[in-house]
């Protein structure tokens, strides 16, 4: 009787975890709706009950319209401009759902801002990516998901688990699909990007250049040399996002100037501030690949040379991976 007690308790624990484990809930703020709602289609889900606004003041309220407690629940916020609102709508998201007795949560974060700022530069500056990675889990997350972060070390700032996704097999699809020829050769924009770089190379099996590039100050690019051969080439330029555009349409202008016949450009993070529609237009670059982890403006909408490639199937992939304790890594085998 004892024997059959216990394997009549030990199937209730296991129908109560699976019922646990099945209860998935979505939510996202006002950075990126439809990105959110594709990851949720990839998942036959729809997105959760919330309501992000601001007060006149411009402060953020969060209020959450259903019931998750005990739930597995999914944040899907890049925090692209406005940055510091959609930080801060993703640090109150987390706090409301911890609140309400979430049983784990996770941070999908498709573009993580302030990457960029991920050492100290100069005396007296912070490393912002570690300070909003620790507001992060102050604030709640048990884990972390993001996108071609801008440098790996990245990932051990959290301290809770971190997985970054790679765009590369949308991105290596989409290249082998519309412009690869033997004609073709990877370039890296900078010294910083050559292993990003090498990586596609190898996966396409294409030569490798890099610009010779010197920065003197944020935002500000000077290329000065090729170091590879790029005569005759159709060159792809390769980088993980893409803010005013003076890198790429710079080494766009150097490539030309070296002899390659056409530059294409391919992108994770389609940032895209200040001047960046304007200098693309004007540059010799033919067209720009990059994801839908940041939704265009309006000018960027407009722009013909900006193509657009989803990337969130993958996140709902990654998602359900996630939520079912499975490997994310059997994504990109």
């Amino acid at each position: 009787m004892f024997f059959f007690n216990y394997i009549f308790q030990l199937s209730q624990k296991e129908n109560a975890m699976a019922t646990i484990r099945g209860d998935l809930k979505i939510f996202c703020g006002n950075s990126n709706k439809p990105f959110a709602e594709k990851a949720c289609k990839e998942l036959n889900t729809s997105l959760g009950s919330i309501k992000v606004k601001k007060f006149s003041d411009g402060e953020t309220q969060v209020e959450i319209g259903e019931n998750v407690r005990g739930k597995d629940v999914f944040i899907i916020q890049p925090t692209s401009y406005p940055a510091n609102d959609h930080i801060m709508e993703l640090l109150l998201i987390i706090d409301a759902i911890r609140g309400a007795s979430a049983r784990r949560i996770t941070a999908v974060i498709p573009y993580y801002g302030y990457a960029r700022q991920d050492k100290k530069v100069a005396p007296r500056v912070p490393i912002s990516a570690k300070v909003i990675a620790e507001m992060i889990k102050v604030a709640g997350a048990k884990r972390v998901l993001a996108m071609d972060l801008h440098a790996s070390q990245i990932q051990g700032f959290f301290g809770i688990p971190a997985d970054n996704l790679y765009a590369k097999p949308v991105l290596i699809k989409h290249i082998t699909d519309t412009i690869l020829n033997k004609n073709s050769i990877m370039v890296s924009p900078d010294a910083g990007g050559v292993e990003r770089t090498r990586s596609y190379a190898k996966a396409l099996d294409l030569d490798l250049a890099i610009i010779d590039k010197r920065r003197e100050k944020a935002n500000v690019a000077e290329a000065m040399n090729v170091i590879g051969n790029v005569r005759g080439k159709e060159a792809i330029l390769l980088d993980d996002m893409v803010d005013t555009a003076g890198t790429l349409c710079t080494a766009a202008d150097i490539l030309i100037a070296f002899g390659a016949t056409k530059v294409y450009a391919v992108s994770s993070h389609a940032v895209l501030s200040g001047p960046a529609i304007s200098r693309i237009n004007k540059s010799k670059i033919t067209s720009l690949f990059v994801t839908d982890t940041i939704p265009l403006n309006g000018k960027a909408k407009k722009c013909k040379k900006i193509k657009v490639l989803s990337v969130a199937p993958l996140f709902g992939k990654a998602i359900g991976c996630i939520h079912n304790d499975e490997s994310v890594s059997q994504l990109f085998k």
